[in-house]
């Protein structure tokens, strides 16, 4: 923890570059997307700003708690948005590894099949999650930073716990899902639409956010058939000319498409036992923009 020893501005700023990663970290997993999260980091930014720093005995626990609060409130009002967000809605995949501003730490809660279980949580669930599951803050802790009993932040976090759990169920391991994606790459670079069908569950979905920017499917395209042939389709349209590259994403591996070098479409899966069960394709464009300088430190 960063203690602030007097008020200039130097220390002010050193204190705030700090804690920079995790503050980002926490907005983003609270958020979903780079652009709200930056929003929350310059904001936290102002309010140090004008805090009366002398008083601040621990700045990092000031600026997580200002950082967290800020998210909290950002999250009701992200939550009213995306419901009027045309197409499914995927969380903006960013780059990790290094020399990456996203705090990995404990990955779990910064893997893309999680941050979309957590859309489905309330805001408070989702904030004590985040601190508790990404950040191993102790709930006596959790309950400062967001302003709560402690009871109630335990309560908050079983309960977020117990719903991550069963509705992600019973998916493999990360070496085997980044195996699968492999395969599935290379099924699809090689037009083998009969291999992309066979690697699929029976009940699979595919998931594509245009954000009524781009072309996408309006809606989850559903069973292992139809997932083929659109996922085939897709494909098709920019086989030829496009260039795909496995890059670090959240903490995982996902396919980044190139067309003339600039990024088409980012795609992950996710998979159990009896195969791939999931596809997610981001075509948006404000949503790949993160991800250009993950592809170019890989070529």
């Amino acid at each position: 923890m960063t203690e602030v020893a007097d008020d200039g501005m130097p220390g002010a700023v050193a204190a705030f570059e700090s804690a920079r990663p995790r503050l980002f970290g926490v907005a983003y997993r609270l958020l979903g997307t780079v652009d709200d999260a930056e929003d929350i980091v310059q904001d936290t930014w102002i309010r140090w700003q004008s805090a009366d720093r002398a008083a601040v005995r621990n700045a990092e626990a000031f600026l997580v708690t200002t950082a967290s609060r800020l998210a909290l409130t950002a999250a009701g009002s992200a939550r009213a948005r995306r419901e009027l967000y045309v197409g499914p809605w995927l969380p903006e995949p960013v780059p990790t590894g290094e020399d990456t501003q996203v705090v990995v730490e404990r990955g779990e809660a910064l893997e893309l099949a999680v941050l979309r279980l957590l859309e489905r949580l309330t805001p408070q669930e989702r904030a004590v999650y985040v601190l508790k599951e990404a950040f191993d803050y102790p709930y006596r802790e959790i309950a400062v930073l967001l302003g709560i009993a402690e009871s109630h932040a335990r309560q908050l976090g079983h309960r977020a716990r117990g719903h991550v759990d069963r509705d992600r169920g019973s998916h493999v391991s990360p070496g085997e899902r980044n195996r699968l994606l492999r395969a599935f790459l290379a099924a699809a670079r090689g037009g083998d639409v009969e291999e992309l069908r066979r690697m699929l569950t029976a009940n699979a979905v595919v998931h594509s956010d245009g954000g009524g920017v781009v072309t996408a499917a309006r809606k989850p395209v559903r069973g292992r058939d139809r997932a083929a042939r659109f996922l085939h389709r897709t494909i098709a349209t920019h086989s030829r000319d496009a260039r795909t590259t496995v890059v670090e994403a959240n903490g995982q591996e996902i396919v980044l498409v190139s067309l003339a070098r600039e990024p088409i479409a980012a795609c992950w899966v996710e998979a159990t036992s009896s195969g791939i069960d999931e596809v997610c394709l981001v075509v948006n464009p404000a949503k790949l923009a993160a991800l250009t300088t993950a592809a170019e430190r890989r070529s």
